[in-house]
C-alpha cells in the first residue's frame, strides 16, 4: 500500500481512532480491511493490534492489507466470533465498529472480557444506538466519552465505555442522548434530531414512542435555548 492508509480512514474510524489510548494494544472486532489497526500502528499510537473478523473473506482482505503495509510483525489477523478468541492479556482497547447496536450488545454480553474494568471499549453502532446505550447503562458500564461524526451523509455516534459494575440511573432519555451535548455541538444536535425523527416514525405504530419523542424534543429545545 504505497499511499497512506490514513487517507482511507473515514470519519467514523477516525473518531474511533481518537478514542484509543496512546500506547494501547488494540483489538479491532469486525475489522474487514484492517484499516483501523494499520493506521493506529503506522502512526505509532498502538504498538500492536489484533484484526479480527467472524468471516474468512473479510479477514483475508485484512491480511492482504496488513501484508502490503509491512506490518505483519505488529498486527495479527484472527478469525473470531466477537471476543471469543481474544484474551485479556493481549489487548487494552477494544473497538467494535460498523455493526448494529443489538449485535454489539450480543458480543459484549457473551464475553467475560467485557467485565474487565481495565479495558476500554470503543463502540460505533451503525443502527439502534439506543439499544446499546440502554444495555450499557443497565449492565454496569460507564460512558466515559461520546461524540458524533458524519460518514456518507449519515450522522453516527461513537462511545467510549468501561465496566464499573455499577448500573446507571434508569432515565427514559438516556438511551437516546447518552453523554451528548446538543446545546454545545451541532453534530450532537443533528444526531439527537435524527433520533426524534426515528421515534416519530415508530410512533405511527405505538403511542409509547410518541411520548418518548415528545420528551426528547422538549429536552432538546430546553437545552438549546
Amino acid at each position: 500500500m504505497s499511499h497512506s492508509t490514513s487517507s482511507r480512514l473515514d470519519s467514523r474510524l477516525s473518531l474511533c481512532a481518537d478514542f484509543v489510548r496512546e500506547g494501547a494494544r488494540l483489538a479491532d472486532i469486525g475489522t474487514d480491511h484492517a484499516f483501523l489497526p494499520i493506521w493506529l500502528c503506522k502512526t505509532g499510537k498502538c504498538p500492536c493490534a489484533i484484526a479480527s473478523d467472524i468471516n474468512p473473506e473479510p479477514l483475508k482482505r485484512g491480511l492482504e492489507a496488513i501484508s502490503s503495509s509491512g506490518l505483519c510483525d505488529r498486527i495479527t489477523a484472527r478469525l473470531s466470533d466477537g471476543l471469543s478468541e481474544i484474551s485479556a492479556d493481549e489487548t487494552d482497547d477494544i473497538v467494535i465498529a460498523g455493526m448494529g447496536g443489538e449485535l454489539i450488545v450480543k458480543i459484549l454480553s457473551q464475553s467475560l472480557l467485557s467485565k474487565d474494568s481495565t479495558k476500554h471499549f470503543i463502540l460505533q453502532p451503525m443502527t439502534r444506538s439506543e439499544v446499546l446505550l440502554e444495555w450499557l447503562n443497565g449492565n454496569g458500564f460507564e460512558i466515559l466519552k461520546q461524540d458524533c461524526c458524519v460518514a456518507a451523509g449519515k450522522c453516527y455516534t461513537v462511545l467510549l465505555a468501561s465496566y464499573t459494575g455499577k448500573a446507571g440511573v434508569q432515565d427514559r432519555l438516556f438511551p437516546y442522548i447518552g453523554k451528548l451535548e446538543p446545546e454545545k455541538k451541532a453534530l450532537h444536535r443533528r444526531f439527537t434530531e435524527g433520533k426524534i425523527k426515528d421515534l416519530k416514525n415508530k410512533a405511527r405504530g405505538s403511542s409509547e414512542f410518541s411520548e418518548t419523542a415528545k420528551l426528547l424534543e422538549e429536552n432538546l429545545n430546553d437545552r438549546c435555548k
